[in-house]
């Protein structure tokens, strides 16, 4: 689903978005696209920040709260590194600033779906200290209460589950988890914040999910004392 109020950007990115082989429903404003979300839910939102009537950011907070498993892609020519990181904390996964490349934004679709289908569907169900996880139902549980993640959280979070004790950097994880060989470095740190808010007792003060200052990140089930 593409949310854009520009029409000529709406008509371009639909089309191209077509003929590489997507099912493509297209809304130019928010009041329409809140309406149309209610009845089906995409698999991939890309979605303008700035529309008329409903906002980007209210719609992505409803989508992201109703719908976790919905990948959100910002798209905005609010382009600035605090703009961003505002679009990621509305919940947005990935964010791609205007004037773009049809081509960049497919790659990034295309990654995204890749992932979310078919990435760890043979893995086998298994525990990390507290943390159960089911990957063929992309499922995590922390002692026995479930943990609500959104779809790039998840991936975020199997990949350190995937791989404790080592230390992760930003450039790796963006590789690894996003599938891009280049990206803004904000975009792990609010996906980590997000994180440490659902996995640890206090977020400001985390046992599993630690910085390493200058190198990255690393997840323990050890308890620092």
């Amino acid at each position: 689903m593409i949310v854009e109020d520009d029409p000529t950007v709406l008509t371009v990115v639909g089309d191209y978005l077509r003929a590489a082989g997507y099912p493509v429903a297209q809304f130019a404003d928010g009041d329409a696209a809140r309406i149309a979300l209610s009845a089906d839910v995409p698999d991939v939102l890309v979605l303008d920040r700035m529309l008329p009537g409903v906002s980007g950011d209210e719609l992505c907070r409803e989508v992201r709260a109703s719908a976790p498993q919905v990948a959100i892609i910002m798209l905005t020519a609010l382009d600035s590194v605090d703009e961003r990181i505002n679009g990621l904390e509305y919940g947005a996964d990935d964010y791609v600033a205007k004037p773009f490349a049809l081509r960049e934004l497919q790659l990034r679709i295309d990654a995204t779906i890749r992932r979310a289908r078919g990435a760890t569907t043979s893995v086998s169900p298994f525990a990390v200290g507290p943390f159960r996880v089911d990957p063929a139902r992309r499922r995590i549980w922390l002692d026995d209460h479930e943990i609500s993640l959104t779809t790039r959280e998840y991936e975020l979070f199997l990949f350190f589950l995937q791989n404790p004790e080592r230390i992760h950097s930003r450039d790796e994880i963006l590789r690894e988890v996003w599938g891009w060989s280049f990206g803004e470095a904000s975009t792990v740190t609010v996906h980590v914040r997000r994180l440490r808010e659902k996995i640890e007792p206090e977020p400001r003060f985390p046992r599993h999910l630690l910085t390493e200052w200058g190198a990255g990140y690393r997840f323990t089930v050890q308890e620092s004392e």
